[in-house]
Formats: C-alpha cells, structure tokens, sequence
C-alpha cells in the first residue's frame, strides 16, 4: 500500500478489471443510447427489464440487483463514474487483484441495491418500490470508501481545482453531503432513491474492508467448505474404522485404530506410549 503518498500528476493504469467494467459499461451506454433514438418503444422495454425497480426485484427479478450498475441516465452520469472507477479503483485492484476487487466491486453494487429496495418498503422520502434506479455509483462510492479507509493519509487533488486533501477527509465530505442530499431530496418523485443507493453502497465498502477476510469472501468461503468436507471424510473414516474393529472381534481378530481411524500395526502397540503411528491423516 501506498500510504502516506501523494498522487503525481500522472494518470493511474488501467487494470484489467477497471478497463473491461468501463467498456462494459461504456459499450451497453452506447447501445442504449442508439435505442433511444431508433427505437425508443424497444429502449423502454429494455430500461424496464434491466433498471432496479424494488417491486420486481422481490417478485424474483434478481437480476436487476446487478444489472442496474450497468445502465445511465446521461452522458455526464456514466463519465464521472467511469473516472472515479478508474482513479480510485485501480489502487485497489492492483493491492488487492483482480478477483477480489471485482468480489468488492458487485458486493458494494448489491449492498446499494439491496439497501434502496430495503428503504423503498418503509416509504422513507416518498420513495417508491415502483422507481426505478440506474447507475454504477453504489460500487463507486464503495470503492471511495474503502479508498478512504486504506489510503487515508494519501493526498488527492481535487480535479480541476488545483488543491489538495487527504483521502479520508474527501471520503468523510462525500458521506456528509450524500446524506443530506438523501435526506433533502425532493418526496414527490422518489429523488431520494439514488442517493440511497450511494449510501448502500459506501455501507458495504465499510463493512467488506472492516469485516470481511483478507483474503476475500469466495476465499473464506472455500475455505469452509473444504475444512467441513474433511472433517466429514475424517468422520467416515473414524466410523469406518469402529465398524472394522467389530467385525474382526467378531471373527476372533484384534485390529486397532487410532483417534483419527489410522491403523496402528500389532508391533507398534507394544512400543512405550504407543510409539510412532504409521498410517496417515488428512
């Protein structure tokens, strides 16, 4: 990690994951853009299937809990947030790598989802289940989060005014003035909504950097998955062993086991202390 540094003025690289979620994101805007103004009835049907609307999303649309990140409304919505993704989420990619920066980045994408529809059923601000939410700014404002609480210390320059402020202090003023525009935004047209989402997703990126296992999520989880599949073939292994020991009495023989369903051979029996064990263990 790089704390403590200041930025230079030259531009951060394009990662693997950062590049191929802009041209995603850049190639379904272009597509979208070429709908509304050759087939609008079309780009209405495809706004509907694919934008985050709470009310479908819990009659099993749940793709929507993804694929909303993947839609804009402007020009200037899809510019600011490709170039946050870039800025701020290639430090992490290259700490982190490809693989958990892009756990990262859908774990922030869904969180904000996720917290909007939670939000939408308690009619907070006027916010409607039927409103529809667009944009990748939950995982953009997670990756500013955790930018925030790694980096904390580094300057950044606040693009295009020549000044500078430590990462945590941008993170801290993003919060703020997220929050009141959520909580200021107009009740009659659900304004509200997005801004819910960019709080849903500076949520996530919180509690994935402060709660979540070094090595990601999916590590973690196969991790568990593989110590419960061994501790299991270890059980049947222990069972398979007792069943042994029965039918060998059984048959005027004496076999024994270990704890762990090791076979332990006749002479090794006789050593102090039960001598070494041959056998093996998993």
């Amino acid at each position: 990690m790089y704390r403590g540094r200041t930025f230079s003025l030259s531009l951060p690289p394009f990662t693997k994951a950062v590049k191929w979620l802009i041209i995603i994101n850049a190639a379904i805007f272009f597509l979208t853009t070429l709908l509304q103004a050759f087939a609008p009835a079309f780009a209405d049907v495809f706004s509907y299937v694919f934008a985050l609307v709470p009310l479908r999303v819990v009659h099993g649309w749940l793709w929507q809990l993804v694929s909303y990140s993947f839609l804009h409304s402007g020009i200037l919505h899809i510019l600011f947030n490709m170039l946050w993704l870039w800025w701020f989420g290639a430090q992490l990619e290259m700490d982190w790598g490809k693989n958990k920066f892009l756990e990262f980045y859908f774990f922030c994408v869904v969180g904000a989802a996720l917290t909007t529809i939670a939000v939408s059923y308690t009619g907070f601000g006027g916010v409607s289940t039927t409103t529809p939410t667009v944009g990748a700014s939950g995982g953009i404002l997670g990756i500013l989060m955790a930018f925030g609480l790694l980096y904390g210390n580094q300057e950044i320059w606040l693009f295009p005014i020549p000044f500078s402020i430590r990462a945590k202090y941008f993170v801290a003023g993003v919060v703020f003035f997220t929050l009141i525009e959520a909580i200021s935004a107009s009740p009659h047209r659900g304004e509200s909504v997005a801004y819910v989402a960019h709080l849903g997703g500076l949520l996530f990126g919180f509690l994935y950097v402060k709660f979540v296992p070094r090595k990601g999520m999916m590590f973690g989880a196969s991790e568990r998955y593989f110590s419960l599949r061994n501790s299991y073939y270890r059980w049947k292994r222990r069972r398979a062993a007792r069943k042994f020991e029965v039918y060998m009495r059984q048959h005027n023989r004496t076999v024994t086991f270990d704890e762990h369903g090791n076979y332990i051979p006749p002479d090794e029996l006789d050593k102090k202390n039960g001598g070494s064990k041959s056998g093996w263990i998993n």
